[in-house]
């Protein structure tokens, strides 16, 4: 199945959000990247009748978790409470950290996380999960973008290693010899490399070190990890946060999911992967590596592993698959409609659609059909 993507935010349907005073957002609106259109209205389609299915769907469903995903819950929010009436649903976006520890503390429905759970969480959530236990259901996927700041320069590539290097504070310099090597022809200032990370938690984090370890083993020597492991650099709060300081701040480079980079205008590196071109961070080539993943868990639990080496053309190696954790059995009586219903939603054409629409990619269609037959099945 081909999937066409887009590669632009469409900022313009993100900004008409109103999910009702109910909806939690992190302090100070953290994570926040939306713009309103000329007109203030939402240009986003709404979904067709049939596409939501309420049955089942009661009361209040409370969620946290990935701040990568939260520009497309916000969506699949606001469509889903159009068309269920009565029924709120409030995500919190957080951390993908923070939103586990809520799911095995058992209070919210599902959690949002940009990396599968660990053993000893999914150990802990056997403890929520009554007979059952936690599982990683794939639902959104898309580029983790490398924006970059740095007065006269428009377009810039790097590859693994000078990406490692800069992120372990070795390269300070935008004029560095590494840097020059990969981009001949482009005028680097001497300009010393602000390097933004998180400062919490966050699958982001974690995926970004995965593909440092794998490509540019050399070079990184850390594991991946939720919590940022290198010497050096500033650190933020959210993606948002890193967003803002790269803005902000002359000679920044930070990571965060495209949506934040194509909000904000911030311009994004091109990795040199090996392959004939280097590639640029888009919802369609973070597809192509998406598409190669490979099932890692086990039964309803559908873990990926993802190949962070590739030289396909065209396929963008650093990237994310934000999981929604929920219990395959043992979920809360009073949610576990709606569990079912929003999430069938966010699988479905429609759901998924949205994805395409905003700057995301999304799930491959041979695991999203397994990911729709789990949920039809969590009790």
């Amino acid at each position: 199945m081909k999937l066409q993507r887009k590669n632009m935010l469409r900022a313009s349907a993100l900004g008409a959000l109103v999910v009702s005073g109910a909806l939690v957002l992190t302090a100070c609106g953290s994570d926040d990247n939306t713009k309103t259109g000329t007109d203030g209205s939402s240009q986003a389609a709404a979904p067709a009748p049939g596409d939501v299915k309420c049955d089942g769907a009661k009361g209040k469903l409370l969620a946290s978790g990935s701040s990568a995903q939260k520009n497309a819950v916000d969506l699949w929010v606001k469509n889903y409470m159009a068309a269920c009436s009565g029924v709120e649903v409030n995500y919190k976006s957080s951390s993908s950290g923070e939103g586990i520890v809520a799911f095995n503390q058992g209070t919210v429905g599902f959690a949002g996380s940009d990396s599968a759970l660990k053993p000893d969480q999914l150990e802990e959530s056997k403890k929520i999960c009554t007979g059952g236990q936690g599982v990683n259901l794939p639902m959104v996927g898309g580029p983790i973008a490398l924006g970059f700041n740095v007065a006269g320069v428009d377009k810039l590539n790097l590859d693994a290693a000078t990406i490692a290097n800069i992120f372990n504070d070795k390269i300070k310099k935008w004029d560095d010899e590494a840097i020059k090597k990969l981009n001949p022809g482009v005028t680097l200032p001497s300009t010393a490399i602000q390097a933004f990370h998180r400062s919490e938690d966050s699958g982001t984090t974690e995926n970004l070190g995965k593909y440092l370890k794998a490509a540019a083993p050399d070079a990184w020597s850390y594991e991946a990890s939720k919590k940022w492991p290198a010497p050096g650099g500033q650190a933020a709060s959210g993606s948002a946060g890193v967003a803002s300081q790269v803005k902000a701040v002359d000679g920044a480079i930070g990571y965060f999911e495209l949506s934040y980079a194509s909000s904000q205008s911030i311009k994004t590196v091109d990795v040199n992967t090996g392959a004939g071109t280097p590639v640029k961070a888009t919802g369609e080539n973070a597809s192509k590596a998406i598409a190669a993943a490979k099932i890692a868990g086990t039964g309803s639990d559908l873990a990926l592993k993802l190949d962070y080496t590739t030289k396909a053309e065209g396929a963008y190696p650093i990237v994310l698959v934000t999981y929604e954790v929920v219990c395959d059995k043992g979920n809360k009586p009073e949610t576990l409609g709606t569990v079912k219903s929003f999430l069938e939603y966010t699988a479905s054409d429609a759901g998924q659609k949205v994805l395409t629409e905003n700057g995301y990619a999304p799930i491959p269609a041979e695991i999203n059909t397994k990911v729709r037959e789990v949920i039809k099945s969590l009790a």
